[in-house]
């Protein structure tokens, strides 16, 4: 089965990826298709979506993310989960995610599997042409 890791990439005071990373853990352990929470310490080869937050939906932080990806040999996918403080917290500070991200949180899930599973082959295989 597909080990997909739920990482907070957020260190600064009165964050609020916990709160998120907690709610996309709770919707992905309904899932069958894959099992989450587990970290490597290999990076390479894997796949990764991005659920961010912020005024703007964290969507500027996500872009600079995505460059570091690849310098990770890491896979990202194309959806994204952004959550606005306007629109998916109450008074700026309790998560109460729209109703839409949840399709959208579904999407880039099966993304992450599919790629995964694609990916799967390289990590088995031992491919460590191009690692540093």
């Amino acid at each position: 089965m597909v080990k997909i890791a739920i990482i907070i990439g957020s260190t600064r005071p009165g964050r609020k990826g916990a709160i998120i990373a907690r709610w996309v853990n709770e919707i992905a352990q309904q899932r069958t298709d894959a099992s989450f929470d587990y970290l490597y310490h290999e990076w390479n080869n894997k796949a990764a979506g991005f659920v961010s937050y912020g005024a703007s939906g964290g969507r500027l932080a996500v872009e600079n993310l995505r460059l570091i990806m690849g310098e990770l040999m890491i896979a990202d996918v194309r959806a994204q989960v952004a959550c606005s403080l306007f629109t998916d917290f109450e008074h700026f500070s309790a998560f109460k995610p729209s109703p839409h991200q949840e399709a959208l949180l579904h999407t880039m899930l099966d993304q992450i599997i599919s790629w995964s599973c694609a990916l799967k082959t390289l990590r088995h295989n031992g491919n460590t042409k191009g690692q540093r």
